[in-house]
């Protein structure tokens, strides 16, 4: 028999995701006013990203290995971990060196791993049916709650940068605890599964599982790179064309578009199926990657309107591959096989910010961001081998 869902379900966790994620680039936002206070090199856009990175890679393994979410209700996981996020993400704000700074990113990182991959895991426990529409409007609360501090620097103005970390320390805080009140563990919740460290080599063997993850990890290889660049663009732009924009405002709507690409694509899957949205995200998303280099001397409006394709696309496809592989996987290990993805994907985007970063440095050209190609192609030939089962 079928369950019906609750209409405020999706709505929460949705916006507890939001909340949650918005932890995610909050450093990233203040990178220039941390710069000047610390004294740090230009090579901290790379370091502050990858901190994140490396603490959610840490966290999500542990959490696969552990099958926490698997094993413990992920509402509650999700209300831990959005407090301990914002507890460290807060501490931010009192780093005195490098390596305080580099610390408190790391374990705010590190708690991430229980809020985007369990938030997915808690969607799927509510929709047996039409997943990969809530999953687009769940990665896409992920996209805009990387993209609000962005939006918060913007609208804070002349505030203290402190105001980025606070404030979404407590939007953090907020989400947690309105999922845990009113999101009950869903219907669809497999049984809980024993702890099994072999479930991630298990889930690995099926072939579709197998397609799904690769796919995405090409997709990953681009994605935050080109998040974390965004702001580097804008700025570069502004010297080749002696132009004058808001590099604030102009980052939060290129990155926040893909929240909308997301929601609209997770409701074409309906009809045309995750693969087809993904594999129309990731060919496109290929060709802005090639393109680029040529749009710095474009007009204003051609080059923005590049970024917002680009910001559109390079995520869309990002919720049609945790359908495929939620989709795929033993539903007693949905959780671990979506953490498990997202930890070997996470790992994926610190080699890809650094090689970029280094490369930026070291040529000042944008012709370094022909690297990211490789990405969403590799992710299109893993992709080809995806048996749909719609």
């Amino acid at each position: 028999m079928k369950t019906k869902v609750p209409r405020h379900i999706l709505p929460v966790i949705v916006f507890s995701q939001f909340a949650g994620t918005s932890l995610w680039f909050a450093g990233n936002a203040v990178i220039p006013d941390l710069i000047l206070e610390l004294g740090l090199a230009e090579t901290a856009i790379g370091y502050i990203t990858n901190a994140v990175q490396a603490g959610f890679i840490i966290g999500t393994l542990v959490f696969a290995i552990l099958n926490v979410a698997d094993r413990i209700s992920p509402v509650k996981v999700f209300l831990a971990c959005s407090f301990l996020g914002a507890g460290f993400n807060a501490l931010t704000m009192y780093g005195s060196n490098f390596g305080e700074l580099m610390g408190a990113r790391f374990l705010t990182g590190f708690f991430l791993a229980g809020i985007y991959p369990v938030g997915m895991k808690i969607a799927s426990d509510w929709h047996e049916k039409g997943l990969g529409k809530a999953l687009g409007y769940l990665v896409g609360a992920l996209v805009i709650g990387t993209a609000f501090p962005h939006f918060l620097k913007f609208v804070g103005g002349d505030l203290p940068w402190r105001f980025v970390f606070l404030s979404t320390s407590l939007i953090s805080l907020t989400g947690g605890l309105v999922l845990f009140f009113t999101v009950p563990d869903g219907p669809y919740k497999g049984k809980a599964g024993a702890f099994k460290p072999s479930a991630m080599l298990t889930l690995f063997r099926q072939k579709n599982f197998r397609s799904a993850a690769l796919g995405y990890f090409g997709h990953m290889w681009e994605l935050y790179t080109f998040w974390a660049f965004v702001p580097v663009m804008l700025a570069y732009y502004e010297g080749a064309s002696q132009t004058t924009l808001s590099v604030s405002l102009w980052s939060f709507l290129i990155i926040a578009i893909g929240g909308l690409a997301c929601a609209v694509g997770g409701h074409v899957s309906l009809s045309k199926g995750s693969k087809k949205v993904a594999f129309v995200s990731l060919m496109t998303s290929a060709l802005c990657c090639l393109a680029v280099p040529y749009l710095f001397h474009a007009p204003l409006w051609v080059f923005i309107s590049f970024l917002l394709l680009w910001g559109a696309v390079v995520v869309s496809d990002s919720p049609q591959f945790s359908t495929m592989v939620a989709s795929s996987a033993d539903r007693s290990y949905v959780a671990t096989g979506l953490t498990i993805v997202n930890s070997i994907g996470f790992a994926i985007t610190i080699v890809s910010i650094q090689l970029v970063s280094s490369l930026w440095i070291l040529a000042d050209s944008p012709q370094v961001f022909w690297i990211l190609s490789l990405g969403p192609l590799a992710g299109l030939f893993a992709l080809h081998k995806f048996k749909s089962q719609n």
